[in-house]
């Protein structure tokens, strides 16, 4: 796989998003939509802390609908109109495709993460914080989005539907979300051995995602995201090869 080969997909991705006005709406919502949660539900300020900890929680919460609704279109926009045909009878390989498409939308998810700057801008101005925990809860944020967009990816290969490819990404993620969330691993200690319900949470978001919003960056974290958007990619290839 040359470099050569994911650049022109993910130039053609990334611009695409630019290219109607569904990106700028996107950025709009998600960020309203943040900040109206750190705000409002999180209580920001009666809180009285020179912390994001409040504004990042919600993150898992908010990606479980912002990011399927960023990566539906993925494949099965491609498999509906019908250009998957015409892309790959490119000099492409499929690897090169996932990772081309992929990387483009996680560039865009980034970005729209990175431009809640003013919440920091804020916190620095109200008190002193701690600018690695902030530091650290931004690179959860993406290292998670990533982990999310992967999943949905994989959906968006199996259907030409983009509102089926939308309700089984959401369906995933939320699987993997409630497996770490209070209420939902009770019940799993209720009905399963203990070290078992404990194995099932290791794999949910929230489990690892909680350690970067108090600026612990543990390489287990980091290595989860990053093998479990590894492997849906992997699928994600598989998928569509065959």
């Amino acid at each position: 796989m040359k470099r050569s080969q994911i650049a022109p997909v993910f130039k053609r991705e990334f611009l695409g998003y630019f290219r109607s006005p569904v990106a700028y709406v996107f950025l709009v919502v998600f960020l309203v939509a943040s900040v109206s949660l750190g705000f409002f539900v999180g209580q920001f300020f009666k809180a009285n802390l020179a912390s994001l900890e409040r504004y990042f929680v919600f993150y898992p919460w908010l990606f479980l609908f912002l990011i399927p609704a960023a990566g539906m279109r993925l494949w099965s926009e491609e498999k509906r109109s019908g250009t998957i045909e015409l892309l790959f009878t490119l000099p492409i390989t499929t690897v090169s495709a996932v990772l081309g498409k992929f990387l483009a939308a996680w560039l865009f998810l980034t970005l729209a993460i990175l431009l809640s700057f003013p919440m920091a801008i804020t916190v620095g101005y109200l008190g002193s914080p701690d600018w690695g925990v902030v530091a650290a809860s931004y690179l959860g944020s993406i290292l998670m989005a990533g982990a999310y967009l992967g999943v949905c990816s994989l959906m968006s290969a199996l259907t030409k539907s983009q509102v089926i490819s939308f309700v089984l990404s959401v369906l995933a993620c939320f699987v993997l979300l409630c497996l770490g969330w209070n209420v939902f691993s009770g019940l799993l200690t209720s009905v399963l051995p203990v070290p078992v319900a404990d194995a099932l949470a290791n794999f949910s978001f929230i489990t690892h995602f909680d350690p970067f919003t108090k600026g612990i960056v543990d390489l287990k974290d980091v290595v989860f995201f990053l093998s479990l958007t590894g492997f849906t990619l992997f699928l994600n290839v598989a998928a569509l090869e065959k």
